[in-house]
């Protein structure tokens, strides 16, 4: 299969790199989605997509994980625990092929050759081997394998998911999003900066009364000092019976431009994420910016089961032909019919 898109493909004398997370465009030279090919070490296919940086990006936005997280809380629920596959390994491997577009179970087998059990193989340290049937574990440095070793051939079931460039691992379809969840992480940091090193109480005091004294002064320039740190935001007052009508002004530094950017961008990021995962904004907790709402969540809930969580289902049925027994089973969703919003 890997031979079609990787016939004589090694590793280069050096390994190609880049730092994950950095603004590039789709077309660019060296960008995230020029690396496309599944390079061979002589051992196994290295994926196409830094997998270290997914695992980091599914933190990024709230959104971003939320929208993985309620897809992948939908399938746990409606799954029915075999002989083969238990919940929990269940909802392992599906948060690996949500977020890392594969996901691998490996097969324990009786000395008959029967399948027993179906355990979880961590899709972050699993790589597909350049000779069928053959899969390797990089070794978690945290985890109880600690080092690489190869699984026993032909133990490894494989579900990922298609790619136009090759058909050895699978890419996730919100990447195209991976830079507005980015932005959405970036904004969010600023933010936190721009009240940590003190910027939204950047303003200048303009003082040109000639009724103001030196202490007056002084003082003034003492309150203002004090209004820092914990217990800021303290309202100072200032009496100046002589003084002329724009003898005191007070000129913002940059507080309504950055609370306008940060607003707009959080938005429109926000935007780009939920599109990327078809997933009805009322079932992640967003707040309607106007008066109609969303509309019923039991009826944005029973369309997204339909067109987006069955379809995800019959591709992990594909666990079944590949084991030779059913080791995956759904139970049929139940919409809510109480006239719930």
């Amino acid at each position: 299969m890997g031979e079609l898109i990787t016939a004589g493909a090694k590793a280069p004398a050096r390994a190609q790199a880049f730092s994950f997370g950095d603004p590039e465009p789709a077309l660019g030279n060296r960008g995230l989605l020029d690396y496309v090919a599944s390079w061979s070490n002589g051992k196994w296919y290295e994926p196409p997509v830094n997998l270290s940086g997914l695992t980091r990006a599914y933190k990024a936005a709230p959104h971003h994980t939320s929208a993985i997280g309620v897809k992948r809380t939908l399938l746990t629920s409606l799954f029915e625990p075999t002989s083969l596959l238990n919940r929990k390994t269940f909802s392992a491997v599906v948060l690996d092929y949500l977020v890392l577009a594969n996901g691998y179970l490996e097969t324990k087998r009786s000395w008959t050759g029967k399948p027993v059990r179906l355990d979880r193989a961590i899709g972050k340290y699993t790589r597909r081997g350049v000779e069928p049937g053959r899969f390797f574990f990089l070794g978690d440095p945290t985890g109880p394998r600690g080092s690489e070793h190869e699984f026993e051939r032909d133990s490894i079931v494989h579900i990922h998911e298609p790619d136009l460039d090759q058909e050895i691992y699978g890419i996730p379809e919100y990447l195209s999003a991976l830079q507005s969840a980015l932005l959405n992480e970036s904004a969010t940091l600023f933010r936190r900066r721009y009240y940590l090193n003190g910027s939204h109480a950047g303003f200048i005091l303009y003082l040109n009364d000639a009724g103001m004294n030196e202490e007056d002064v002084d003082d003034l320039r003492q309150a203002l000092k004090d209004s820092k740190g914990p217990g800021n935001f303290r309202n100072l007052f200032l009496y100046s019976p002589n003084g002329k009508k724009d003898g005191v002004q007070l000129i913002p530094v940059s507080e309504v431009a950055a609370k306008d950017e940060f607003l707009n961008i959080k938005n429109i990021s926000r935007d780009d994420i939920l599109a990327a995962h078809r997933v009805p904004p009322q079932l992640l907790g967003v707040v309607p910016m106007n008066a109609g709402g969303f509309g019923k969540a039991s009826e944005a809930a029973e369309v997204f089961v339909k067109h987006e969580i069955e379809p995800l289902q019959r591709i992990l049925l594909d666990i079944n032909d590949q084991v030779g027994e059913e080791a995956v089973r759904f139970r049929p969703y139940e919409p809510i019919r109480t006239g719930a919003t």
